[in-house]
């Protein structure tokens, strides 16, 4: 296996192990703001989760699309963490997006012992909404990479 093959079974083994992700987002004047949010996951590129458009991380996508987002498991050692560092778009979804995306986060939610979701539990008159993060670009560290230890991964 190469370099690039492990680097990307890495990537992929972070996503499909952890629940959380870390979600940047920046207001309209640039302030930065980061949220954990319970997230599922569709070909490692797609990032669904579940929010109140008045969280202020909806509202810092309602005005600026751009996040960053980071997946990582807390609980290893000193100096053996890894985590997937990633830029992406991000946007509440409607229409038929909505549809095939609560389909996948519920089956996500249902997989960790979750409760199911519907259509209408993300529309209004409810608190939430679904929203979607399209990965533009993956990241790990790599300790052979230097100066920054950033090495892009394809999935």
């Amino acid at each position: 296996m190469n370099q690039e093959q492990d680097l990307e079974s890495v990537t992929k083994n972070i996503i499909d192990s952890m629940m959380y992700m870390v979600l940047g987002t920046a207001d309209a004047s640039g302030q930065p703001w980061v949220s954990p949010v319970y997230f599922a996951s569709a070909g490692y590129k797609q990032f669904y989760w579940v929010s109140s458009p008045e969280a202020k991380h909806s509202q810092n996508i309602a005005v600026r699309s751009q996040v960053s987002i980071v997946i990582f498991d807390s609980r290893v050692p000193i100096g053996t963490g890894q985590g997937v560092y990633m830029s992406a778009a991000a946007e509440q979804l409607s229409g038929v997006e909505l549809k095939q995306g609560i389909a996948i986060f519920s089956r996500t939610s249902l997989g960790h012992g979750g409760h199911e979701w519907k259509l209408e539990d993300v529309q209004a008159p409810t608190l939430y909404r679904l929203y979607r993060a399209t990965a533009l670009e993956h990241w790990v560290l790599d300790p052979d990479s230097h100066p920054d230890q950033r090495t892009s991964v394809t999935v």
